[in-house]
């Protein structure tokens, strides 16, 4: 995320009443079965899969849909990545899990994300895949063409590289406010021209 202003077409993004940002060039499928926080900002070549949920999983008793991939507030969903459910196998029967994305999570451009929950304030680089039924703690970042391996747990405050990924250093106490401002400003100078 820049500190520069960034300038959009506004033909190109969908603005909803909330001020999520969602490119037209975004794929989206199960749009019923995700929600967005509000504020949240989805480029182009982006992939959503809300489609991919438990076999037999039904619906509230009001008619209305599960959700299976919610993400939080001034959250930012980089050019070309994907975001799908988490899946294992338990006793024979394949099965999707719910995802959840925290507040102010920034996700880098072309990486594949599969974890069971992102905490709020996580930072993930660019060309990274975040494998099935990982969790990241609140306020973790993991670097560049990073490879988190199914089943990890990403502990809070600290920075995680490599293939497989492997805790590199701790963060400092103040990362919460320094990524919640740094989320904010980004949101405010992604401008329409």
């Amino acid at each position: 995320m820049s500190n520069q202003t960034t300038y959009y077409s506004k033909s190109e993004y969908i603005e909803t009443d909330t001020g999520n940002k969602v490119s037209r060039k975004a794929t989206i499928c199960g749009s019923q079965n995700i929600v967005l926080g509000g504020k949240t900002i989805i480029h182009g070549q982006s992939v959503i899969r809300g489609d991919l949920r438990r076999s037999g999983a039904s619906s509230s008793s009001s008619g209305g849909s599960s959700v299976v991939i919610a993400v939080g507030k001034y959250s930012v969903l980089g050019e070309g990545c994907v975001v799908r459910p988490p899946y294992k196998t338990y006793k024979g029967v394949f099965s999707y899990y719910p995802m959840k994305i925290g507040d102010f999570v920034s996700i880098g451009a072309n990486t594949i994300v599969q974890a069971a929950s992102i905490g709020n304030g996580v930072e993930i680089g660019k060309n990274c895949m975040i494998e099935s039924l990982a969790i990241i703690k609140d306020n973790a970042k993991v670097r560049d063409n990073s490879v988190v391996a199914a089943g990890t747990i990403i502990p809070s405050l600290t920075e995680w590289e490599g293939n497989p990924a492997r805790p590199i250093s701790t963060l400092p106490e103040s990362t919460p406010e320094l990524v919640e401002s740094k989320s904010k400003t980004f949101y405010a100078r992604f401008q329409p021209e």
